[in-house]
This record gives structure tokens, C-alpha cells and sequence, in this order.
């Protein structure tokens, strides 16, 4: 029977079925954002990188593992990514790649905000002032999933947790099981050997010593 998405349900979520999974070249986007002389942001991508996803049976016991390409960052000015590229940052000539692994996931359910509201108001809803006793707060279908694991950037490898918000799972015209998705995360570049920075005469520095990760894109179920 052809339907147009997968028929499995998880926690009130349509979810892909188990497999390996493939980031689609055409459909994706690894972007970055770091602040600039503490008052603007840059935005800038890696045209070129690479992802497998491992969906298990149980969702929460999936892998993630995914490569970029250091040299293709792209920030559209190309006196700045020469020098993103050199040995002040990246050092793409030794470094070759970026690397993610994951670690674990976890699953954030939301909880009914009427009820979160009334708990932190600490609210008396019954009559004559008396403090009612709350139903426990109703889960809802939460898109909403964390993922655990370790980045490598030039040799060095440290912890991170990216926030996936899940974006649904369906057939797509060519009868491929594909699924949507976006992540964000920040760590300090510092922590990773990207040091290089200028003082500013008004105080502060050049180039703001936390990034932002930003991902997004769709997997295609391999055959």
C-alpha cells in the first residue's frame, strides 16, 4: 500500500521508521553565528558536510554521526574566510574536518502551561481561598529532543548538546521515507584552540568568543 509518510507513532508523533538515514545534500543548510565587535552578528555556513543517522527502533536509542568540511566555510566576504580557513582559526590545511558523534538522546515532552502557570503563581482554585490539589500537568506531543555528544574541532574534543526540534516523517514523490529536522547549539570557540582575537580600544573584543551552531535539513531513508 503507498501512503505518503511512514506509519509509526511514538508519543503522539509520526516518527520514521527504523534504518539508516542519510542528511540530503539538497535540502540542508550548517550555518554558524558569532558575534562581531560585540555588536552585530555574523552569519555565516559549511557548503560541504555530511550526516548519518541510525533510527532505532526505540527513537531514543538512535546515533548520530556527522563530518564537515573546514574548507568550505563560507561567510560571503572572502577576505574573512581566508583567514577563517587559516591557522588563526580553523587551520584547514592540518584540520580537514569537523566531527560530531552522538552520545545519547533524550526527549522533551511538554506539560499543559495552564497547569505550569497555576503552580508557579501558586493559584488557590478552590472555593473560600483553599489550595486545590493540581492534576498532574497533561503531556502533549513534543517535537522537542536533546542531543548528546562530542564535537571535535582541530584535534580537540569536548561535549555538546544539541536542541533537535523534530520536523515530521513522510513519503516524499519519489516513494523515499525522509524526515525533517532542526538543531541548535553554542559552545566557546576558545575551549576548541580558536584563541585568536583583537582588544577593542571601547573594551571588549573583535570577535565574540561564543558561536552558535545552526542546522537544518531533511534525511532520506537509505534502500
Amino acid at each position: 500500500m503507498n501512503v505518503d509518510r511512514p506509519i509509526r507513532e511514538w508519543n503522539g508523533l509520526i516518527i520514521p521508521d527504523p534504518g539508516v538515514y542519510t542528511l540530503d545534500d539538497a535540502h540542508k543548510r550548517i550555518g554558524f553565528v558569532a558575534q562581531h565587535m560585540m555588536v552585530s552578528p555574523i552569519r555565516g555556513e559549511f557548503a560541504q558536510g555530511s550526516a548519518s543517522i541510525l533510527v532505532a527502533e526505540d527513537p531514543l536509542q538512535s546515533q548520530v554521526s556527522a563530518s564537515i568540511v573546514a574548507s568550505s566555510i563560507n561567510t560571503h566576504n572572502p577576505e574573512r574566510d581566508t583567514h577563517l580557513a587559516s591557522g588563526d582559526f580553523l587551520d584547514v590545511a592540518r584540520y580537514r574536518t569537523l566531527e560530531f558523534r552522538s552520545t545519547g538522546i533524550t526527549w522533551e515532552a511538554e506539560s499543559d502551561p495552564i497547569f505550569q502557570w497555576a503552580r508557579l503563581r501558586n493559584n488557590p482554585l478552590a472555593r473560600r481561598g483553599a489550595q486545590a490539589d493540581l492534576p498532574s500537568a497533561a503531556t502533549r506531543a513534543s517535537g522537542r529532543f536533546v542531543v548528546a555528544g562530542m564535537l571535535t574541532i582541530k584535534d580537540v574534543t569536548r561535549p555538546i548538546k544539541l536542541h533537535m526540534e523534530f520536523g515530521g516523517a513522510r513519503r516524499d514523490p519519489y516513494g523515499r521515507d525522509i524526515f525533517g529536522f532542526s538543531a541548535s547549539a553554542e559552545f566557546e570557540r576558545e575551549d576548541y584552540g580558536l584563541v585568536w582575537n583583537v582588544l577593542l580600544e571601547s573594551g571588549g573584543v573583535l570577535v565574540g568568543k561564543k558561536v552558535r551552531i545552526e542546522i537544518a535539513g531533511e534525511a532520506i531513508r537509505g534502500s
